[in-house]
């Protein structure tokens, strides 16, 4: 079986997500976008939260869409005011997931996302939910991807 994992990563979880699932056979797609954020907390915070909250879908970078060939997909996000982060509207918004085994990873800093999980739960009802609290510095979070 075929798998992928589509991911967004601005500050390092996604990529850590990314890596524990390249050692299990994942073939990685890594989503950038042209939505450029601080690096300073407090204007990252504002512009992130204000983009994820009203759903933007930011153009993307030399993104494919195209899954047709996977089996399985697994989507990566970050969560940022209690959504997902604007680029991954992108990617569900570009992307047929029709057919497919459907997961979706979600990293934050509380490890839940009540807004988000419930938009992926009206729009994909069949998909399976991961929470991740950041990966990147609780490193025993990824157990949960096995």
């Amino acid at each position: 079986m075929s798998k992928l994992f589509i991911y967004y990563s601005f500050s390092g979880n996604g990529d850590a997500v990314a890596a524990k699932l390249a050692g299990k056979g994942f073939e990685i797609r890594k989503v950038e976008s042209e939505f450029k954020l601080s690096r300073r907390l407090f204007p990252q915070m504002m512009k992130g939260g204000f983009s994820a909250a009203i759903g933007q879908k930011p153009a993307l970078t030399g993104y494919d869409p195209d899954v047709s060939g996977y089996d399985e997909v697994w989507v990566g996000a970050p969560v940022w005011n209690a959504r997902l982060a604007s680029p991954v509207n992108t990617v569900l918004r570009d992307t047929d997931f029709s057919g497919k085994k459907l997961t979706f990873v979600l990293y934050s800093g509380s490890g839940f996302a009540k807004n988000a999980d419930a938009r992926l739960r009206k729009e994909y009802p069949d998909a399976r939910i991961i929470h991740l609290r950041q990966p990147k510095d609780v490193p025993e979070e990824l157990a949960k991807l096995d």
